[in-house]
């Protein structure tokens, strides 16, 4: 099977903004998008910027192709801010994290399309499970093969966003002792989860050949890796993250994202060997990420030497300071340092409970204004 890969001129960024809807009294899950993108797409001037998901509980926010981070966070809070003010007409607020911390799945309603509904046929159970919101983005690739290069070399930094990003410590009501439940959740789906490490793009094709011809998937964007080659926009898709409760995370995020692809695009076109590790190793590392957050000691190369993530990261953003510079998202990067600094959302939630006796309608209401005053 051949596929055409498109590719980007420039390293150019876009980014998604999964956010679920949450009732202004009970905190609960509210299945309301449907009346959400009425209003709020008569308001918005790009209102293809506002798509639906799998559950009606859920609206994405989305950017378009944008040169730099500045430029798709402010799409970003242009388009969030109106569908805050079309909540707030439903009496809905939006809630950014991985999971939500007592909402029930049995509650929930499948938003309408095939798709969703041969998802759901499929999968069963674990596809009901699936009250998870994540962060995704996209950055263009110029070169077809050098995407798996860089995208095996991506997964070394895996549990640098995954301890960033953790924000689903509490599940059903109870805390899971993980910082990214959500991490764990995903990995449940057909496809989902780690991607393969190819060496070459015929490899890639015939992986794709190999699930289309045995009816594991019916289409390329079927496949849900944590990292996937996007070949029709021209990007590598970075999901690695849980859903995120602000602004200025989202853009720390996004631009660490654009950084290390840009940088670890350079070095292959240069011919810099890119270091990789063992599949072994990358999945350690993922689970590490999800259970300890930012106190996670992560595995940092095939020689099985370790370090603790926020250290590992405190050095890689020295690194990338030029990169920033080039990119024009100094400023954004260094929104990682803060986010080290305040904790992640999963501390954060934690804190929020431990100091109201467990109260989970707390730990909501702190997501809720920490979005609200992000904007």
């Amino acid at each position: 099977m051949r596929i055409d890969f498109h590719p980007s001129p420039r390293p150019t960024l876009g980014v998604e903004w999964e956010l679920a809807l949450v009732d202004r009294r009970t905190r609960d899950l509210v299945n309301v998008a449907d009346h959400l993108f009425a209003r709020a797409k008569a308001r918005v001037p790009n209102p293809e910027r506002i798509h639906k998901e799998l559950l009606r509980n859920t609206v994405e926010i989305v950017t378009g192709i944008c040169g730099t981070v500045e430029e798709a966070i402010d799409q970003i809070r242009e388009t969030t801010l109106e569908v805050v003010r079309a909540g707030d007409d439903l009496g809905v607020d939006l809630f950014g994290a991985g999971t939500h911390p007592f909402a029930s799945w049995t509650t929930q309603e499948l938003s309408a399309g095939h798709r969703y509904e041969e998802l759901i046929n499929r999968t069963q159970w674990w596809g009901r499970q699936m009250l998870i919101w994540g962060v995704h983005v996209h950055v263009g690739m110029p070169e077809r093969d050098r995407v798996l290069p860089v995208l095996n070399g991506l997964l070394t930094y895996y549990p640098h966003f995954q301890a960033l990003s953790a924000s689903s410590p509490i599940w059903a009501g109870v805390d899971t002792g993980y910082a990214s439940n959500r991490a764990l959740m995903f990995q449940q789906l057909p496809t989902a989860g780690l991607p393969f490490q190819f060496a070459t793009w015929p490899e890639f094709e015939a992986y794709v050949s190999d699930q289309t011809v045995t009816g594991v998937i019916e289409d390329i964007s079927e496949i849900r890796w944590d990292i996937r080659p996007s070949p029709r926009i021209g990007t590598i898709e970075n999901r690695i993250c849980d859903g995120v409760a602000t602004l200025q995370e989202l853009a720390a995020i996004a631009a660490l994202a654009h950084c290390l692809c840009v940088d670890l695009d350079a070095r292959v076109a240069a011919g810099e060997p890119i270091a990789t590790m063992p599949p072994w190793h990358v999945q350690e590392n993922k689970w590490r990420a999800a259970r300890y957050g930012l106190d996670a000691i992560v595995i940092l190369n095939d020689a099985s030497e370790e370090r603790l993530v926020t250290d590992d990261l405190a050095d890689l953003l020295v690194r990338l300071e030029p990169v920033a510079a080039r990119l024009g998202c100094e400023k954004e990067l260094a929104g990682v340092h803060d986010i080290i600094h305040k904790g992640a959302s999963y501390q954060r939630q934690r804190a929020i409970a431990a100091s109201t006796e467990g109260d989970l309608v707390a730990v909501v209401d702190s997501v809720v204004r920490d979005l609200r005053g992000s904007l």
